[in-house]
């Protein structure tokens, strides 16, 4: 992955302008929040009615994704992207506006009418900010792209916190005057940002729009329920809110009955969460080589729950001391494992969620996505009411402490996890074949982006060196491919499970099996009668001298039926890997050199399928390898 870094993307003005909008949105709206937390203290009122506050405010916001989500979903859909983030930016500066009177005259009424039409302009925006990323964004940037979103998202919510709060305490009178002016200005600033952003076609511009909110959300629940791992993508996302608003609807109380501190303390806990999401999110480009790695999901998952697990082991019950800042909570006995604990969980939340992100996004029609994921904006506000439900009754019925809380929504994290890698094994299968592939080989691509295409139907050809060969070429793909490979290396125990997930194609010789042989040529045109990658391994056999041995005319029989374009791949540094036919003490699999092997795969640009030969594709494979085996 030599000369990318996604950071770049900063650079682009396909990105930045985006990121900046999305990043002052979140920024805003918690400005505007803990600063209208700060006018009630600013105000004296009483303990009863900021707790009331706190019960309405969340409600309040929350209130238009369940009306108003599949509205959104449909004009973000059937307009141009840019014009409608510029009018909902545009949307969020009368809005600020409209929340400024209610600072200066310290109405409360006004500004949570304000704080419902935020909640609105949040609706709109919501659909419109992760489909975008597929029309600016390349496949391989999908990954990289959602964990800068990620990253600032979080990053944005601790800080406008931050700021919020501490904008009557440092202005003191003058704290209705300076809140109103800042989320004004936030506002606009956002707004002279959409307006940098570059024109984005719409979706779906025919789309005529149901103006029935109960009919309509319904019905993009259905579209967004149409394949399983997209399905299941969206229950993930759901219920990754339903964990974060757990977690940290309880800081408060943690912070201050079980770490002995007050609100200091409280938001250091919430940064470290904040800032291991953040870095979790970032890594993900990282560890998935820039494809789209959904194996990222159950790394994820299980390692949410462990630090889970233990957070409630080092903390499990009260503690005698009070008042403590940030530096007297890190002098106490076992705070460095709590640190570590609130630092994983956010870490191994970035692994779950950005991947999933990116799964719905490479999946979804671009005509259908912004509905699909304003259905995920419905159901992530369902699962968010139920966590903030969850947590009345545990401690107010049941008397559960913090901790005893923790340790539940790690053991339901663990079956809800188990749940979705259950019904869709393909979660499961890319994580045993990432740790395989990561753990045993560096991976080297050359040309990949530049010559697989990003989307319509393909036939990759390559050189079959060893029986990894399949999981190798799958990790620095960023679509999902269909491999045809021979029978009996698709029968492999244990890789049997992994490639009959991936929906491999099995393969056999005319005199070993002609019914099969010709069934795999049916699966292989009907998938790419479904615009899908197809890879064949035209040799027919793994080498057994490390050279490339003669394509074998099935894959022409493949282009006669369907001349789709031909993308040349050729694998190097895989003979002397595990796995390969190199003669050996072990015979078919040999003990590598050393682990973690370099291993490159080069990509030529697509030959047109129309009467390519298989000599020619063997030449081009050839010239590709070079001397490398």
């Amino acid at each position: 992955m030599a000369g990318h870094n996604q950071f770049a993307l900063l650079g682009q003005r396909r990105f930045l302008p985006f990121f900046i909008v999305q990043a002052l949105g979140a920024f805003n709206d918690n400005v505007y929040r803990q600063a209208i937390i700060g006018l009630l203290f600013f105000l004296g009122v009483s303990t009863h009615e900021r707790s009331i506050y706190a019960m309405l405010a969340p409600a309040i916001f929350i209130l238009p994704y369940f009306l108003f989500s599949a509205l959104a979903g449909q004009f973000a859909e059937k307009l141009e992207k840019q014009r409608l983030i510029v009018v909902t930016t545009s949307m969020e500066i009368a809005i600020m506006a409209l929340a400024a009177v209610g600072f200066l005259t310290q109405s409360l009424p006004v500004l949570l009418v304000a704080l419902f039409c935020t909640g609105l302009q949040s609706t709109l925006f919501g659909p419109v900010k992760y489909s975008v990323l597929p029309s600016i964004l390349k496949p391989d940037e999908l990954t990289g792209g959602n964990g800068l979103v990620e990253m600032g998202t979080s990053l944005s919510i601790l800080g406008g916190m931050i700021v919020g709060g501490l904008i009557f305490a440092l202005a003191g009178s003058q704290g209705p005057v300076v809140a109103a002016v800042a989320v004004i200005a936030l506002a606009v600033a956002g707004n002279v940002a959409a307006r940098l952003i570059p024109r984005l076609d719409a979706g779906a511009p025919a789309l005529k729009i149901n103006w029935n909110p109960l009919s309509e959300s319904l019905a993009v629940l259905r579209m967004a329920r149409r394949q399983k791992a997209v399905r299941n993508a969206v229950l993930g996302v759901s219920w990754f809110w339903f964990v974060g608003t757990v977690l940290t609807s309880q800081l408060p109380t943690y912070a201050e009955v079980n770490l002995g501190g007050g609100s200091t303390l409280y938001l250091f806990a919430l940064a470290l969460f904040s800032v291991g999401t953040g870095t979790g999110s970032l890594l993900c480009e990282k560890l998935s080589g820039r494809t789209v790695e959904i194996g990222l999901v159950p790394l994820g998952a299980f390692g949410m729950s462990a630090f889970l697990f233990d957070l409630y082991f080092a903390r499990t019950g009260t503690v005698t001391v009070s008042g403590l800042d940030v530096a007297g909570f890190l002098h106490q006995p076992g705070s460095v494992r709590i640190v570590i604990d609130l630092l994983g969980i956010g870490l191994f939340t970035g692994f779950f969620v950005v991947p999933l992100f990116a799964l719905i996004q490479s999946r979804t029609p671009k005509s259908e996505m912004s509905r699909v994921f304003a259905a995920l904006n419905i159901q992530n506000s369902g699962f968010i009411v139920l966590a903030a439900l969850a947590g009345l009754l545990t401690q107010n019925l049941l008397g559960w402490s913090v901790p005893q809380l923790l340790l539940a929504l790690a053991i339901a994290n663990v079956l809800v996890a188990a749940y979705i890698f259950s019904i869709v094994p393909e979660f499961l299968m890319r994580f045993l074949s990432w740790l395989m592939v990561r753990a045993l080989y560096r991976l080297h691509p050359a040309g990949i982006e530049r010559h697989v295409p990003d989307e319509g139907a393909a036939l990759i050809v390559c050189n079959h060196v060893s029986f990894m060969d399949a999981l190798i070429l799958s990790a620095v793909i960023p679509r999902p491919v269909r491999f045809v490979m021979y029978y009996r290396i698709f029968e492999i125990p244990v890789m049997r499970w992994i490639f009959r997930t991936a929906k491999a194609i099995p393969i056999a010789s005319p005199k070993e099996d002609a019914a099969l042989m010709q069934r795999a040529f049916d699966a292989i045109d009907a998938a790419l009668a479904e615009g899908e990658l197809v890879c064949i391994f035209p040799e027919g056999a793994l080498t057994r001298d490390g050279a490339i041995a003669p394509f074998r005319s099935g894959v022409e029989k493949i282009l006669a039926r369907r001349p789709v374009p031909v993308v040349p791949l050729a694998l190097k540094g895989m003979w002397s890997s595990m796995w390969s036919r190199r003669d050996t003490r072990l015979g078919r699999m040999r003990v590598p050199r050393r682990f973690r092997a370099r291993v490159e795969v080069a990509a030529g640009p697509p030959i047109a399928g129309a009467g390519a030969r298989a000599a020619q594709l063997e030449d081009a494979v050839r010239g590709l390898r070079g001397d490398s085996a």
